[in-house]
């Protein structure tokens, strides 16, 4: 094998490389048919991004007269002047096929679909739409490619890991420009967040990939066969990465359908993995609906189903794959709690509370979305806490600065809004931070809801997005008893000075993941999954191995 980028580019597009390209970026491939063509990494110009126009913030109730002046109300020589990144990084198709046996594709009945921007609500491109007879042909075609996928050296199958974790660093401005159009969230989280974790993801499991009979799980575990992967739209290359990296780490080969409004990151991947010279068949894309899922899941000759999603779906899943031989891992919803007791330090509780309900606009399955904090201090932390949301920016996701971006699509920004007027209608005190909206695409502000019982819809269902409940506790043991009352059991986060408290209280939450004093720490060698109605199963870590191992 070879890691010459050029013969790379070569091997993708069939052309001649080219003397003068960029050491990073492949040569540009010919024009191919519309919706064969993939995706390229050569940078053109490109128009820019309209810039959003201030408007009232129609999507939300008038903030309180007593609320903090927004930021932009007064001129200040400390506010930041706009730092947008150029969305010339990207070069994007008008239109993009199914990834197949190391191919792009149309579908099959012809369908296609188009994929937004939702900040901006402009279509970015058309993609191919799989139906139940792609699912069929990438099925095959991963089938045909376990034969000699899995039986290469775990040595040989880590050099192509390796290599596809240095080509997503290379390219890593790229693939968070594209990420952050095509799924909303700030540059500032693809940049430092997502992109970082993708590649240390594909280079932590590159290192597993040769030492899998010292991972605990015997002494010569063997892959399962075909893994049908399925990944929700809050993370899209992220997910990919969790599921992708393991199952090629331990010989298997993979069908994957990424979210329906955020295609493109997995599709860049698919030109990614020709790069890497991944033999054909070991990976293949299907863009799509739910009915490309529910194929793709029900399908006879799939050996292990990963899902990440919501509950209701997660369910479905259960049922269909219930009394096959197929393995199945879940990764559901969440309603974390953040435990605030009076001991800790309350600005830097503020910020981890922010991190853990605004980061990704709440869009996180194991988001802080119920704070618990104690009775002595909770009017302490709350002013705080929205003098804080006061200064939060929100807007262009590709400006440096922005810290919330938009929320994903018009369904899930109809979601919020009608939870969020369930919470005033059964009496919860809503405050919302004063900022401006833009007018074109899906915007909420940051919203904290007090008064809150556990009764209360806002407590009890996943939102999904930047709203906050705010209940009290007086003694560790209610905190205890209010973060376990949920149907979820996904995360919690515990704020106190006391070590041993810590210790005391996570050893008396039932979530999959606990932590103190932070929030929203990922790191591929630690294991994350839930209990009860959050799923089953962990992704990352040694444990991440054990769902892709016939044991």
């Amino acid at each position: 094998m070879t890691n010459d980028k050029s013969q790379a580019a070569q091997q993708r597009t069939g052309s001649k490389p080219k003397k003068t390209a960029k050491a990073a970026q492949p040569a540009k491939a010919k024009q191919a048919p519309k919706a064969k063509q993939a995706p390229k990494a050569k940078q053109t110009a490109a128009k820019p991004q309209p810039k959003p126009k201030p408007a009232a913030a129609h999507k939300q109730p008038p903030a309180p007269a007593s609320a903090p002046v927004p930021r932009s109300a007064a001129a200040s020589p400390f506010d930041y002047a706009p730092a947008p990144e150029s969305r010339s990084h990207v070069d994007l198709a008008s239109s993009y096929g199914l990834f197949i046996d190391g191919e792009f594709a149309e579908a099959a009945d012809g369908r296609v679909f188009k994929t937004v921007s939702p900040s901006t609500e402009e279509v970015l491109s058309e993609v191919a739409r799989a139906g139940a007879a792609d699912v069929e042909r990438a099925v095959q075609a991963a089938r045909r490619a376990f034969e000699g996928w899995s039986a290469l050296p775990g040595s040989e199958r880590a050099k192509y890991l390796f290599r596809i974790a240095r080509i997503i660093q290379e390219r890593s401005r790229e693939l968070a420009v594209l990420e952050t159009l095509d799924n909303g969230k700030p540059i500032r989280e693809t940049r430092d967040a997502d992109l970082p974790l993708v590649a240390a993801h594909f280079f932590y499991y590159a290192g597993w990939a040769d030492k899998l009979e010292h991972a605990g799980f015997g002494a010569a575990p063997k892959p399962l066969g075909v893994a049908g992967q399925v990944i929700p739209w809050n993370f899209p290359l992220l997910m990919l990465a969790w599921k992708i990296a393991p199952a090629l780490a331990t010989g298997n080969t993979v069908v994957l359908k990424p979210a329906e409004t955020t295609p493109l990151s997995a599709l860049f991947f698919a030109d990614i993995c020709r790069q890497a010279g991944l033999p054909r068949g070991v990976v293949n894309i299907l863009p799509g609906y739910g009915d490309t899922g529910a194929a793709l899941v029900g399908h006879p000759d799939v050996d292990k189903v990963a899902f990440t999603g919501s509950t209701a779906v997660g369910k479905a899943i259960a049922r269909t794959v219930a009394g096959t031989r197929k393995k199945l891992t879940l990764e559901l919803g969440g309603k974390g709690a953040n435990i605030v007791f009076d001991d800790a330090p309350v600005d830097q509780a503020v910020e981890g509370i922010v991190t853990g309900i605004f980061f990704n606009q709440g869009q996180v399955c194991c988001a802080g979305s119920r704070l618990l904090v104690q009775e002595s201090v909770a009017e302490e932390v709350l002013d705080s806490l929205k003098r804080r949301l006061s200064t939060l920016r929100i807007g262009d996701p590709l400006d440096k600065n922005t810290d919330l971006g938009a929320i994903n699509s018009a369904e899930q920004l109809a979601r919020i809004t009608a939870l969020a007027e369930t919470g005033e209608a059964e009496g919860a005190e809503r405050w919302t931070a004063p900022c401006e909206l833009p007018s074109a695409g899906y915007w909420f502000a940051p919203t904290l809801f007090t008064g809150v019982s556990q009764a209360h819809t806002v407590a009890r269902d996943e939102i999904f997005g930047p709203v906050l409940s705010v209940l009290t506790f007086r003694t560790p043991e209610e905190a205890v008893a209010k973060a376990n009352n949920t149907q979820y059991g996904l995360s919690a986060g515990i704020w106190t000075e006391k070590g041993s408290r810590i210790l005391a209280v996570a050893n008396k939450l039932r979530a999959g993941v606990v932590w103190s004093n932070t929030f929203n720490k990922f790191d591929p060698t630690s294991p994350f999954g839930g209990y009860k109605e959050s799923g089953f199963g962990r992704e990352g870590g040694r444990h991440g191995l054990e769902a892709y191992l016939d044991v």
